[in-house]
């Protein structure tokens, strides 16, 4: 819930002044209140504190009130004090909307060896080459890459299987290489694969740009097969092989692997986080379903409830935390951006917890048809026939996708501080709007938040993680804290938590 004080703005004679402010009573405790300022910073407090605070009763010599002023939910002595360090530590919190969109999707081909019944892309059969990127559509979305502002790119190659087109890749990469002798940009080259199709000759092109590898893993072998079929049962043999053959040629830390989760993955949280330790990954993604492409059609088989995943998610983080107790560094990426929300000043950008939303404002995606869409949800929410936030063509400049109309739904939905009930959330601050995955889901960009997914995953993400940070030792307390500031051994880039392997 927010609170705003009568006084916050009136130049009252108070002892002190309320700042915008908003609170949530702790569900694992109902007698206090977890209080957040308008740029994110926070505090968890006794109930009855909280009504002194809000009732002006509290001493002005009092500490807690000194600590409330320190994370900007208090003005003490107004005559002396100003806004700039709330609204400065607000421009730090928003810093990535800056650069506009510094990820950028190559959809390079739809093709793909696997037959996954909770695939989001809606993939094509191997032999369908018509569903490869063109080079004249490349070519066109190479010079659309460099009319956006931000001085960081990361180009990512995805599918279908962006190696079943591997010349593409290397001649967009070429391409964009050539012409940032002149732009001078900062590249970062990510490619997601099942790696199994990897050769020599690949690996010593993606070693020359640096490229880093994403693929997926959904954990041992009968799981990993069962989610990921092939006909010939050997998914889990030839991903591992791939990652073995990618990881010697560029490095350890130059591979990530990342699961999906189905209703059966659900019953083994510490299998699947085992058989990360055991091929020596240092992160892990525990991803839920999307609701789009092959998973959409398969729902009622494969599909789980938010409470479920949660329930999972809590037994799979106290096994994290006991794998890094033992002295083995893991981390859950999910978790280290709550995290690092949480605990430090800045936004990292991830597309999921942005406001405004990532959509478009953060990452573009160049379809294997030379559409263009604001998110790779757009882009598969069009696979299905609805291209209500297709963005238009590589053909056309930047400026025509910025005034269609997908990106003005995107903007009317795209602020979760002004959506019903968001508005309200005491977790606004560190959270998203996602207007793409409420109208995937509910019908409606904005949706009815109450019972939105997403809202009721990230509250109870956030509650989760809250909770448990605060009753965890000194030992477990470091750990979530290195984690949260990417000090956990190899730390997933978030510009592929969304890669589709």
């Amino acid at each position: 819930m927010r609170f705003r004080s009568p006084d916050a703005f009136t130049g009252s004679a108070q002892s002190y002044r309320l700042l915008p402010l908003r609170f949530r009573r702790l569900p694992w405790d109902r007698d206090r209140v977890f209080v957040s300022s308008l740029a994110g910073d926070w505090l968890m407090m006794r109930r009855d504190a909280f009504e002194q605070f809000v009732n002006h009763a509290l001493d002005v010599h009092d500490p807690l009130l000194a600590d409330l002023q320190a994370r900007h939910l208090a003005m003490v002595d107004p005559q002396r004090s100003t806004f700039a360090p709330l609204l400065s530590q607000y421009r730090t919190r928003k810093s990535y909307l800056f650069g506009g969109p510094a990820l950028h999707i190559f959809v390079v081909s739809l093709r793909c060896h696997h037959t996954c019944n909770y695939c989001q892309v809606s993939r094509q059969q191997t032999s369908a080459t018509a569903f490869d990127l063109n080079a004249d559509s490349a070519r066109l979305a190479v010079e659309r890459l460099f009319e956006w502002p931000s001085h960081e790119l990361t180009i990512e190659f995805q599918g279908g299987e962006p190696l079943l087109n591997f010349d593409q890749v290397r001649v967009i990469t070429e391409q964009i290489v050539a012409r940032n002798v002149f732009e001078k940009r900062a590249l970062r080259f990510v490619l997601a694969s099942t790696l199994h199709d990897l050769t020599d000759m690949q690996l010593a092109f993606f070693q020359e740009h640096r490229f880093k590898l994403s693929t997926s893993l959904d954990g041992p072998e009968w799981l990993h097969n069962a989610n990921r079929p092939r006909p010939e049962r050997d998914s889990y043999r030839r991903t591992v092989e791939g990652m073995a053959r990618g990881r010697r040629v560029l490095g350890d830390d130059a591979v990530s692997a990342l699961t999906t989760l189905t209703r059966r993955s659900l019953e083994a949280p510490e299998a699947i986080i085992d058989e990360y330790r055991k091929l020596g990954l240092h992160s892990i993604s525990l991803r839920p379903l999307s609701p789009y492409g092959f998973a959409a059609k398969t729902r009622e088989r494969n599909g789980y409830s938010t409470a479920a995943y949660l329930a999972f998610y809590r037994q799979a983080l106290e096994h994290l935390l006991a794998v890094n107790r033992s002295g083995y560094v893991m981390d859950e990426t999910f978790a280290s951006l709550l995290l690092s929300q949480l605990l430090g000043p800045f936004g990292h950008g991830y597309v999921d917890l942005r406001s405004p939303t990532g959509g478009g404002f953060g990452a573009v995606i160049y379809d294997y048809d030379g559409r263009v869409y604001p998110s790779d949800e757009a882009r598969m929410l069009a696979a299905m026939g609805d291209t209500s936030f297709a963005l238009g063509h590589v053909g056309q400049p930047v400026s025509d996708w910025l005034a269609s109309p997908a990106m003005e739904r995107l903007m009317a939905a795209g602020v979760a501080e002004s959506l019903p009930t968001c508005s309200d959330c005491a977790y606004v601050p560190m959270c998203g709007a996602d207007p793409i995955e409420h109208y995937a889901r509910q019908g409606d960009a904005i949706g009815h938040r109450p019972s939105s997914d997403f809202c009721q995953r990230q509250m109870g993400m956030f509650d989760l993680l809250l909770q448990r940070y605060e009753s965890a030792d000194t030992t477990d307390r470091r750990v979530l804290e290195s984690w949260a500031f990417g000090t956990a051994g190899s730390h997933q880039a978030e510009d592929t938590l969304d890669a589709a392997a």
